[in-house]
């Protein structure tokens, strides 16, 4: 008999998927507890349907609800009349459509840099852009709490360029940071790379100290701002407007897939860097492109966020109001200042036990364990959303006491 622990660490998914079925048995109910792949058989934003009975929907990266929004739908619809389901090919080729090039165009004037680039993916984006920017004599330094893709893209940029640096610095800890850059020789290639918002505990990064040691030590700055953008700043410009820093990052980027509501991503910076990204990205390249119905759905997205600052603003309240009363009734959530709010629970077992405890209660949340968060950290990601409405937040904090106190959790 493999040990589960063991059986945890294999890349046979199947195997590692039966061993976490074994070790997190024994909920309230004694049923196994797999929090995984369960599908939604009707979305209606902030309410779904899961497991044949509606729930709330507290797990979502739909921060502003737009992916039910009559005007980004209908967008979506008459792309697909216009320009059909797909593009058939990569940007390189023939997968370029006008709308690309006029989604990019605005959400280069959005985040206030002189061009953009659209990927297929927010992942590909990622590993598209970073790939390319190093090569063997770049150090890269990153924070550890960084998004996987990130440092896909650090290794894919390894791998074609055979040895390529890598430093982890331990998360949103400046001067851990500043050793490492005392460390290097000021005129090697250094590159910083951060995520804006943190997608796990929803903390922010300190952009104001990293322009100021980027800035000191020779180093360009790069953020990943998929959990800011629509969330944060006054006009929902994330991290980059919560600093007022648009001038002191060197490459933005971000995904469709949460408050964009669609599929895709972008990078955003000098034109001599998107250009080169444009013409040396491979997973830019070798993929097909944006499909028409996507592109449409994010420039419908991005027009709403641009004219609608009060949603922004709802949703921040919300997502302040939810922080406050999970806090007060005893929960820890960490460092969060977004509308993703954790529940830390530092054990396996008790996470998938309060995840399938809250489901039975009707609300979703996302049951989060290692190797997505540090081993010590297990937690419930939950996530506010602008379509969430007074009655929806009151059932999810009354779910939250009741299981809370029934656990021994608070």
């Amino acid at each position: 008999m493999h040990n589960v622990n063991q059986l945890k660490r294999t890349r046979d998914p199947v195997r590692k998927r039966d061993a976490l079925r074994e070790e997190k048995e024994g909920s309230e109910q004694g049923e196994v507890v797999y929090p995984y792949f369960i599908p939604l058989e009707e979305n209606y934003g902030p309410r779904v349907v899961m497991a044949g009975r509606e729930i709330i929907m507290v797990g979502s990266n739909n921060y502003l609800g737009l992916t039910r929004d009559p005007r980004v739908q209908e967008a979506a619809i008459k792309a697909i009349e216009r320009f059909g389901t797909s593009c058939s090919g990569s940007r390189f080729l023939n997968g370029t459509l006008e709308l690309h090039e006029e989604l990019e165009a605005r959400l280069a004037l959005f985040v206030k840099k002189p061009a953009a680039l659209t990927f297929t993916t927010g992942y590909q984006t990622n590993l598209g852009s970073i790939s390319v920017m190093i090569d063997k004599q770049t150090l890269l330094i990153a924070d550890r709490n960084t998004h996987a893709c990130v440092f896909d893209g650090i290794f894919l940029g390894g791998g074609l360029n055979s040895g390529v640096k890598l430093r982890r610095y331990r998360h949103n800890d400046m001067d851990h940071l500043e050793r490492i850059l005392e460390g290097v020789d000021p005129d090697a290639p250094k590159l910083i790379a951060t995520d804006g918002v943190f997608s796990m505990e929803g903390d922010v990064a300190n952009l104001p100290r990293l322009v100021e040691l980027s800035k000191s030590y020779n180093a360009r700055l790069y953020v990943d701002d998929a959990h800011g953008l629509g969330v944060i700043g006054e006009t929902g410009r994330g991290v980059l407007e919560y600093f007022d820093v648009f001038e002191d990052v060197d490459l933005v980027t971000c995904t469709f897939s949460k408050s964009f509501a669609s599929l895709g991503g972008f990078v955003a910076g000098d034109e001599d860097a998107i250009d080169y990204i444009k013409h040396h990205s491979r997973p830019l390249i070798f993929s097909a492109s944006i499909p028409p119905a996507n592109i449409a759905a994010a420039l419908k997205s991005l027009e709403i966020i641009e004219s609608e600052p009060d949603m922004i603003a709802g949703l921040q309240r919300k997502s302040e109001r939810m922080r406050n009363e999970l806090a007060s009734l005893g929960f820890d959530t960490g460092e969060s200042e977004t509308a993703i709010i954790p529940i830390l629970l530092r054990d396996d077992r008790k996470t998938f036990q309060f995840w399938k405890a809250l489901f039975d209660a009707g609300v979703y949340t996302n049951a989060v364990v290692s190797p997505a968060v540090p081993p010590e950290r297990s937690l419930l990601r939950t996530s506010i959303m602008a379509t969430h409405c007074q009655e929806d937040l009151d059932s999810v904090l009354d779910a939250f006491e009741k299981t809370g106190r029934r656990m021994g959790i608070i």
